[in-house]
C-alpha cells in the first residue's frame, strides 16, 4: 500500500466525487519526542522515522508549510538537524500537494472518445500536470472529473504533456494496459506529432532543416532548457525537422515534427534557428507581434490505436491568437493542411 499522502488526496478526491459533498479533512497535531538515534540527523528524516506511515515528500510539505514546531519555535527548513533533546509537534493536515489528486469539473475539447483512449484539443493557459503553483485547475483534475475510472491510472491516464501556454492535441489513456501501449509507442517513437509554430524573423536557407541537438538545463539559467554540448553539460538527444510553410517580413510560419519529447524542445531548437517563437520571451521572441504567448500549437497527431490497432490520426484547428497573429504577420499558408 503506499503511503498516507496518497492515500488522503484519492480519499478526499473520491469522496467528493461519488457522494457529492465536500470532505473536511481533520487536523491532527502530535507529539515528537526525539532520542540519541536521531542526534545529528535531519528534520525531515528523523520525522520519517517518528510518523512512519507518512512519506518524506509530504512531511517536506508540512515543513514548508509551518507544521513543525521544535522547542516552541516553528522550523521551515527539512534540512535542519535535530538534537536529542528536542521536543515539538506536528501539525498533520492536508497540503496543496496532498489535495493535487482531486476531481475538477471543466470543459474538455474532446475530438475523440472510446472506451480505451481520448484525444483532447488542450486551450493554451491549461496546465497539464499539477505542479509548485499549478496545485489545481489542471487538465489532470479535469479528466478525474470526467472519469471517476482515471483515478485508478498513473496521472489520470496523461501519457505525454504541453506546456502551460502551447496549444492542440494530446491523446489520454482510460486504462492501464492502453497507457502502458501508448508509453512505449512514444518511447518506440511511433506516434507522430506535428506542430505549427512562428517564428521571430524572415527564413532564410533551405525550406526544409533537421536539427539534432541535445537538450539539457541552460548552465547559465536554471529556469531554460538550451542546445548543450554533451561532453561539457547534461544532456538528452532531441531531433525536430522543421518545414517552411510560410514566410513574411516579420515572422515565419514552420511546421516542427517531433522524433522526441524534450523539455521545451521546439522552443529551443527554434531559438538555436535564431528563429525564437513568437511571444515566447522565455526564449527570447517578442510579444510585440500579435500573440501574448508562444505561438506553437499542437495540430496534428496520429498513432495506431492500441486495441483496434486502426492507424488514427487527427488535426486541430488554429485557435484564435494563432489565426489572428498569422493575419497581423502577413503569413499566408495553404488551410488543407488543416
Amino acid at each position: 500500500m503506499k503511503k498516507t499522502e496518497l492515500i488522503i488526496s484519492g480519499d478526499l478526491a473520491l469522496d467528493e466525487l461519488e457522494g457529492g459533498a465536500q470532505v473536511e479533512l481533520e487536523v491532527e497535531q502530535r507529539p515528537l519526542i526525539f532520542t540519541a538515534a536521531h542526534h545529528g540527523m535531519r528534520l525531515d528524516r528523523a520525522l520519517v522515522d517518528l510518523v512512519p506511515e507518512f512519506s518524506r515528500s509530504y512531511l517536506q510539505q508540512l515543513i514548508d508549510l509551518g507544521g513543525v514546531c521544535l522547542n516552541g519555535q516553528v522550523v521551515v527548513k527539512a534540512s535542519h538537524k535535530v538534537r536529542a533533546a528536542d521536543t515539538g509537534m506536528i501539525e498533520l493536515r492536508p497540503t496543496p500537494q496532498s489535495q493535487a489528486f482531486k476531481a475538477e469539473g471543466m470543459a474538455l475539447d474532446l475530438v475523440y472518445v472510446d472506451a480505451h483512449l481520448l484525444v483532447i484539443n488542450k486551450p493554451a493557459g491549461l496546465v497539464v500536470h499539477p505542479a509548485p503553483g499549478n496545485w489545481a485547475g489542471t487538465l489532470m483534475n479535469g479528466l478525474l472529473a470526467y472519469d471517476a475510472k482515471a483515478f485508478d491510472l498513473p496521472r489520470a491516464g496523461i501519457v505525454h504533456r504541453l506546456d502551460k501556454d502551447t496549444s492542440g492535441l494530446m491523446v489520454v489513456a482510460r486504462t492501464r494496459g492502453v497507457m502502458d501501449a501508448l508509453v512505449r509507442a512514444i518511447a518506440a517513437r511511433e506516434v507522430k506529432r506535428q506542430y505549427l509554430a512562428i517564428g521571430q524573423g524572415p527564413w532564410s536557407g533551405a525550406t526544409r532543416c533537421p536539427v539534432d541537438a541535445a537538450i539539457g538545463r541552460d548552465p547559465a539559467n536554471r529556469l531554460r532548457m538550451a542546445a548543450v554540448d554533451v561532453s561539457i553539460h547534461p544532456g538528452k538527444p532531441a531531433r525536430t525537422d522543421f518545414e517552411l510553410l510560410a514566410n513574411a517580413a516579420q515572422a515565419c510560419l514552420v511546421q516542427c515534427t517531433l522524433h522526441t519529447g524534450r523539455t521545451h524542445q521546439i522552443r529551443v531548437h527554434m531559438a538555436k534557428l535564431m528563429h525564437p517563437l513568437a511571444g515566447d520571451a522565455l526564449y527570447g521572441g517578442s510579444t510585440a507581434l500579435g500573440i501574448q504567448r508562444q505561438a506553437l500549437h499542437a495540430y496534428r497527431l496520429a498513432f495506431e490505436h492500441p486495441v483496434s490497432h486502426q492507424m488514427m490520426s487527427f488535426s486541430a484547428v488554429l485557435p484564435a491568437d494563432f489565426s489572428e497573429a498569422l493575419a497581423t504577420m502577413g503569413l499566408k499558408y495553404n488551410q488543407d493542411i488543416l
